[in-house]
């Protein structure tokens, strides 16, 4: 059974290496900070299953700090990269408010993927 376990731990760091490709070539601001939260959940489902393969408690309560970490991470990306419609104040309908660096930046750039109108 320790083998199957190790298995999927080496399963789910191939996981992280294609996680870090979408990190490096985005396209956009999103793609990374879903990379980055891939990582998070990925990271405790290693520390999970390699708890459970190696009988160690003492990293289950590791992983449980890593999944903390990872929701105090996700809010950080999200309040550095969200940026406010220009003349709209706070709260001002939905929709108004877009990642930066996203296909609706709304500064009058063309999409090079659609060739319309950021």
């Amino acid at each position: 059974m320790t083998t199957f376990f190790l298995a999927v731990a080496f399963f789910l760091v191939a996981n992280v290496a294609a996680g870090l490709v979408r990190v490096i070539r985005g396209p956009t601001q999103a793609d990374r900070v879903v990379a980055a939260q891939l990582f998070g959940t990925t990271g405790v489902a290693i520390l999970l299953v390699l708890s459970v393969a190696a009988d160690a408690r003492p990293l289950r309560d590791v992983a449980l700090i890593f999944a903390l970490l990872a929701v105090v991470i996700s809010v950080a990306f999200v309040k550095r990269g969200w940026v406010r419609a220009p003349g709209r104040p706070s709260g001002y309908g939905e929709g108004q408010d877009r990642l930066e660096g996203g296909p609706n930046r709304g500064d009058g750039r063309e999409n090079r993927r659609t060739g319309r109108d950021r």
